[in-house]
């Protein structure tokens, strides 16, 4: 499906950071930055133009080539890594953030995953989240059908045990990104810090 997606010449999502991340990437600490389900980049090129050293991880090969692109085209560097995030290996104490913009994953592999990262995430590491609710389901604005997909502030809490939430908001706001994502969205939004030493 996303190789389909991603095969169109213009950008799905658009070129522009998300606005979340965008608004709030100095709560990340300078260094190293993964980003999960990056896509065709745009999140990853921002990143790096804020002085991190980031690295993109998506199962699509067709936007992870779009995302290399992007950079090139902005005089940046990021690292493609082509992975399924059912299967990739976050590292232990690795990352001074990790960034899941929009990253769609059925609640079996998310839950897994999440359990990696808070141990991949470095001393005061720092998470950075959007992700629909199951309120966005038949709004037409993006975001799919399957609330398996979805998450919540109560989902993420329960889920992300070991962080601590800095900042964990549901709200609905005008998400503009490409053709995809068009129109008022229910979103959840989450930064939360690795305070385990």
């Amino acid at each position: 499906m996303w190789d389909e997606r991603y095969s169109a010449t213009e950008y799905a999502y658009g070129t522009a950071p998300n606005d979340f991340l965008k608004a709030h990437v100095s709560a990340i600490p300078k260094g190293k930055v993964l980003s999960l389900a990056e896509g065709e980049g745009r999140n990853a090129v921002f990143l790096a133009q804020q002085g991190y050293t980031v690295t993109a991880v998506d199962a699509s090969i067709v936007g992870l080539s779009k995302a290399q692109k992007l950079a090139d085209a902005h005089q940046v560097s990021i690292e493609c890594i082509h992975a399924d995030l059912a299967h990739y290996d976050l590292g232990e104490h690795q990352w001074d953030g990790i960034i899941s913009i929009f990253c769609p994953l059925p609640s079996s592999i998310r839950q897994a995953l999440y359990k990696k990262l808070v141990c991949a995430l470095k001393p005061q590491g720092v998470f950075l989240l959007e992700a629909y609710t199951p309120a966005q389901i038949g709004r037409g604005t993006g975001g799919g059908n399957s609330v398996d997909l979805m998450q919540s502030a109560a989902s993420l809490r329960s889920e992300l045990t070991g962080l601590t939430f800095t900042h964990l908001v549901e709200c609905e706001r005008p998400v503009i990104e490409g053709v995809y994502h068009t129109g008022v969205g229910a979103v959840v939004q989450a930064i939360a810090i690795n305070t385990m030493e």
